[in-house]
């Protein structure tokens, strides 16, 4: 005789949050962040909204959380946290134009340009939201850099009066600053020039 099992709560539950993840990025892909709605995001997971609004408090923090979902995954797929770390092969520039180019492919990839960009703009009226998606997800970007410079420190490449923060801020601030404005293209070429630029004031002196 068939035993009857009762339903896997903790599964369906699993199946659920990540329909709604998918929707929630899809639909901020598609429509834009405004024309996202919470019922938008229900009726395309094939959930009720009561579902998305008893996990979430609102539409931002269903996209904050999709986002750092969809960053862990692909952090998985090329080797878990550790294929993030910014490589120390002796040579500083090769290893931040390298970093910084992965950043242009990544920032120009509509998966993940959209809602970067929905977050960011949404980060700044929504002090919650901004304060979040800057520690999970800004904080631990710029701590690679920030070991990396203080390696070069220590080998003699970045001189010991640096502030490693700041000059982080020297090579992704530019970078960021274009890709918020599409005033120009945001290119592998410009990367390497702020690289070089940054290194010019970062190298020790004569």
């Amino acid at each position: 005789m068939a035993e009857n099992k009762a339903p896997d709560v903790t599964r369906r539950s699993e199946k659920s949050r990540r329909a709604i993840y998918a929707a929630a990025l899809s639909l901020v892909a598609e429509t834009g962040y405004t024309k996202t709605t919470i019922e938008a995001i229900a009726a395309r997971a094939g959930v009720g909204k009561q579902t998305i609004y008893r996990w979430w408090p609102s539409k931002a923090a269903v996209l904050l959380e999709a986002f750092l979902d969809l960053s862990e995954q692909a952090a998985e797929a090329v080797g878990g946290d550790d294929a993030y770390e910014i490589p120390d092969t002796g040579d500083l520039a090769a290893d931040l134009k390298l970093v910084l180019r992965a950043t242009v492919d990544e920032l120009n990839d509509p998966t993940f340009e959209a809602p970067t960009r929905a977050l960011a703009a949404e980060g700044i009226v929504d002090a919650a939201i901004g304060a979040e998606y800057t520690e999970r997800l800004l904080e631990p970007q710029i701590a690679l850099y920030v070991r990396r410079l203080r390696a070069a420190q220590e080998a003699g490449a970045v001189r010991d009066d640096i502030d490693p923060r700041t000059a982080t801020e020297l090579l992704i601030g530019p970078l960021l600053h274009r890709w918020l404005l599409r005033t120009l293209p945001l290119t592998h070429a410009y990367a390497d020039t702020l690289v070089d630029h940054a290194l010019l004031g970062l190298a020790p002196r004569a």
